[in-house]
């Protein structure tokens, strides 16, 4: 129900456990994203995973069933990149990362190098071994700055499982030089305020949709988002006791999202408050 008008106000959306679990779609992601492109209202998928470029994130969410284009997706890789180039343009930098990672750094004028670099910079992905760690943990302490684009101890496969995550492989070198990486992924605000910026629209206009309190809703509390608690991901209803921050909307998964803002409204300045059931933890 397209009204015509452009919103004043656009989502950040966390993709696996929001959008997708493994291969599966998860129940009213797809009609929830072609809503949001029907109605012009603005929207970034976030993810904190460096290893795809968004070409790839694009193709695989086709595959899915969800209608989007590059320019919706914006990755930890991209996010690392941007601040790199920012900080020191034309920097060198030694990568433990996949295609996702290289790829970014090369787009924001970076030179990959295994000799005297500027940051040792380490994302998801499967090349980790010892050598690379032996490899990083002499450039460390040779002067090279620590990047993470990540501190997610874990993250899923696609047969369910748990595989270690970019915050596990940064942990041991932190542990072997003393030294404390600087992380850009989610809940970092560098992330996140570079995505609501893509969006072009103000704090109190963005609306941050996640199923993990320790980043997707830890961020956007810390940033004043609104933020929505999917319970389709890794967080369960009793979970929520155990933090000492809560997100503004409480809701099983996208479907169930989207029946309530057709009943109360999309627009999050018309939102009930936190006292009304109809939006949170009902």
């Amino acid at each position: 129900m397209n009204d015509g008008m452009t919103a004043n106000f656009g989502f950040l959306i966390d993709m696996d456990g929001v959008l997708y679990r493994g291969a599966d779609l998860l129940p009213g992601a797809g009609e929830f994203v072609r809503e949001l492109r029907s109605r012009d209202i603005p929207f970034r998928f976030l993810t904190n995973n460096s290893q795809r470029t968004r070409r790839d994130v694009v193709a695989k969410l086709s595959r899915l069933g969800i209608d989007a284009d590059e320019e919706h997706v914006f990755t930890s890789a991209m996010a690392t990149a941007r601040f790199l180039a920012q900080q020191k343009p034309d920097g060198t930098a030694f990568v433990i990362g996949e295609g996702g990672l290289l790829t970014a750094l090369h787009q924001h004028g970076y030179a990959v190098v295994d000799y005297d670099p500027d940051y040792v910079v380490v994302g998801e992905g499967r090349t980790f071994n010892l050598e690379l760690v032996e490899t990083a943990v002499r450039m460390i302490l040779g002067g090279a700055k620590l990047i993470a684009t990540n501190l997610d101890p874990n993250c899923p496969t696609a047969n369910g499982s748990l595989r270690p995550g970019c915050g596990a492989m940064v942990a041991m070198l932190e542990t072997a030089t003393g030294v404390r990486a600087f992380s850009v992924g989610k809940p970092s605000p560098v992330m996140m305020r570079a995505a609501r910026k893509e969006l072009g629209l103000t704090t109190d206009q963005t609306v941050m949709i996640g199923d993990t309190m320790e980043t997707d809703i830890l961020g956007g509390v810390q940033l004043g988002f609104r933020t929505v608690l999917v319970l389709s991901g890794g967080t369960s209803r009793a979970d929520l006791g155990r933090y000492a921050y809560r997100p503004d909307v409480v809701v099983e998964h996208l479907a169930d999202f989207a029946e309530r803002l057709d009943r109360g409204g999309w627009d999050p300045q018309q939102w009930a408050t936190e006292d009304d059931p109809q939006f949170v933890g009902s």
